[in-house]
């Protein structure tokens, strides 16, 4: 049931508005030489779409975490071992665990097996922060104004990472945890904007690893946070004038960071009363936890340089209430970061955490509708990591990656419910990590890619609202999946014009970059003689093998249009091989 999106056909001439230049085989196909290439992919990505282009944003469901569709709990099974491990499922695998898949990295898994490639990523240090990066490339200079008050350097530094980071799970883990622990640079209200997007995305990776409850504590003195959800300057009560402390950070703290907004169940399913869910929390709790975060600021306001956009904020004592506030049943008092870490404490110990969050990063990771078991195994978990710890993201992490759902391939390839739509930046970054995009002058020049017409709809680090992209609990309104109760949060930034925006803009990725990002094809264009070769060894690196017979078939068939005797054939088979693929529905929906 879960299947790629609709692509309308739009004919030969749709607008390529980033044309490839002319080059040759040296890092360029033409695709003047292959006329109907991007109409052939067009035309692929759009068979058998199952109704996917009615993701336009509209018609939300409002549980944000419903009950799953009832299926029967799963027995556990074992995980395969490295001697069962194809590589079909390593590059399978690695689709969920890292921003992309490539010979290298699917014989490593192959090598150690999956368990002992997430512990050898457990162990590697991080790669060199955001944060460092800006500062070696000069974009702190305070006598540019541009450093100053806009997004200089942020986009390429995050693009750096998640394309060529040596530490590509501790990548995948914190961009998973930056879709829910959300913030946007776009709503960022405050000077040095990419410094303060950029310690906040170091955040994420410095605790990815980590504890949950350490990491709400770390993002909650997050200056960037603290300016996204306008905690920071949040004043106590002032009665001569009816001011009240805002409560933006402790709504969404709650409601999208720790607990959502129904009772759950340890498997994700949502308590009932006479047919009605049961709330998690209520407006009084909203107001008195708001009273705790009050006199949160930065350390200083000196704009001469970033570096307060990277210090935790403090509590400045005149604006902070030390009353005592209840909070989930639960009071604290005193006022400081000792009643700040309290509150934090009863949201952290909160029985709905555990499942809410594994939730989360199932469906960031592995597949949208997680059966019970599966959330309930690793919300257990969570919950306990064996030795008595609450919140240890590597066992956390385990969890979710090691699951007999998340490994079974056999089976997820024959669910109707199995999966989830790639995400557009996901797709970007699988081409570049399969095919080894560089940028030698460490430019990195992708930009926002947030477009609709013309790139992918969705940005690293530029969510439009607190809620992402895309919502835990979306479905296609007037979908099947929608009708069977399923969601599909990623079909949420799908629609007709979004595909062939994508489809369009990586016509231009594959076939000449941009800037000095370009791709090496040389290993796939010395297998691009044989159109079998080349096209099973792109299925098995971008689609982890699940493309199916008729869409080799499709493939192979544009491959072989392509004479061996035409101009720069190599080159221009490779660059329609990958193409097409990138717009098969059976590569969009990775099961």
């Amino acid at each position: 049931m879960l299947d790629g999106p609709s692509i309308i056909d739009d004919n030969d001439a749709v607008a390529d508005p980033h044309p490839a230049a002319q080059a040759t085989p040296t890092g360029t196909w033409r695709p003047t030489e292959t006329h109907g290439a991007l109409a052939a992919a067009l035309l692929l990505a759009a068979c058998d779409s199952g109704g996917g282009g009615g993701g336009s944003g509209s018609g939300l469901v409002t549980v944000p975490t419903p009950a799953p569709v009832p299926t029967p709990t799963p027995s556990p099974s074992p995980s395969p071992t490295a001697a069962a491990l194809t590589a079909q499922g390593a590059s399978r695998f690695l689709a969920q665990a890292t921003m992309g898949a490539n010979r290298t990295s699917i014989d490593a898994v192959l090598n150690t097996g999956i368990a002992g490639w997430i512990d050898a990523q457990f162990a590697r240090p991080r790669d060199p922060s955001h944060w460092d990066w800006l500062v070696s490339k000069g974009f702190n200079d305070a006598t540019n104004n541009n450093n100053i008050n806009g997004q200089n350097g942020y986009d390429a530094s995050v693009w750096r990472q998640a394309i060529a980071g040596s530490d590509p799970l501790r990548q995948r883990v914190s961009l998973a945890l930056l879709d829910f622990l959300v913030v946007g640079i776009g709503g960022l209200n405050m000077p040095w904007r990419a410094f303060s997007m950029a310690a906040y995305h170091d955040l994420l990776l410095d605790h990815a690893f980590g504890n949950y409850r350490d990491l709400l504590g770390a993002i909650t003195r997050s200056p960037a946070m603290g300016s996204f959800l306008s905690s920071a300057g949040s004043r106590k009560a002032n009665p001569s004038n009816g001011s009240m402390p805002d409560e933006n950070f402790a709504r969404e703290l709650m409601q999208l960071f720790t607990l959502g907004v129904y009772q759950l169940e340890q498997d994700g399913s949502v308590r009932m009363s006479n047919g009605v869910p049961l709330e998690t929390y209520t407006q009084d709790d909203v107001s008195q936890l708001a009273r705790v975060f009050t006199g949160l600021n930065t350390v200083n306001f000196d704009n001469a340089t970033p570096d307060r956009m990277r210090s935790p904020m403090q509590v400045y004592v005149t604006a902070n209430e030390t009353g005592a506030a209840t909070v989930l049943g639960a009071t604290v008092s005193g006022g400081g970061m000792a009643a700040v870490d309290a509150a934090l404490d009863i949201l952290f110990r909160h029985p709905n955490v555990a499942p809410f969050v594994s939730r989360q990063l199932i469906q960031r990771m592995v597949t949208s509708n997680p059966s019970r078991g599966y959330v309930g195994r690793v919300a257990a978990v969570f919950a306990n990591n064996g030795s008595g710890v609450r919140g240890d993201m590597k066992a956390v992490i385990r969890a979710v990656l090691l699951d007999s759902e998340a490994r079974d391939d056999a089976a997820a390839l024959a669910s109707a419910s199995a999966g989830r739509l790639r995400d557009p930046v996901q797709r970007l970054t699988n081409w570049a990590r399969a095919f080894g995009v560089t940028s030698p002058s460490d430019a990195w020049a992708i930009g926002d890619t947030t477009s609709t017409t013309l790139r992918l709809g969705q940005s690293i680090g530029r969510s439009p609202s607190v809620f992402g992209f895309m919502r835990p609990g979306y479905a296609p309104p007037g979908t099947a999946m929608a009708q069977a109760g399923m969601t599909a949060p990623e079909f949420q930034v799908a629609s007709e014009q979004t595909n062939i925006a994508y489809v369009n803009y990586m016509q231009s990725l594959v076939g000449g970059g941009t800037g000095d990002v370009k791709a090496d094809y040389a290993p796939m264009m010395a297998l691009a003689s044989d159109s079998q070769k080349l096209v099973d060894e792109v299925n098995l690196i971008l689609a982890a093998g699940q493309l199916r017979a008729s869409t080799v078939t499709t493939i192979r068939a544009a491959v072989d249009s392509i004479p061996l005797t035409a101009n720069n054939a190599t080159l221009n088979r490779t660059g329609v091989a990958i193409l097409l693929t990138l717009a098969a529905p059976d590569y969009l929906v990775l099961k």
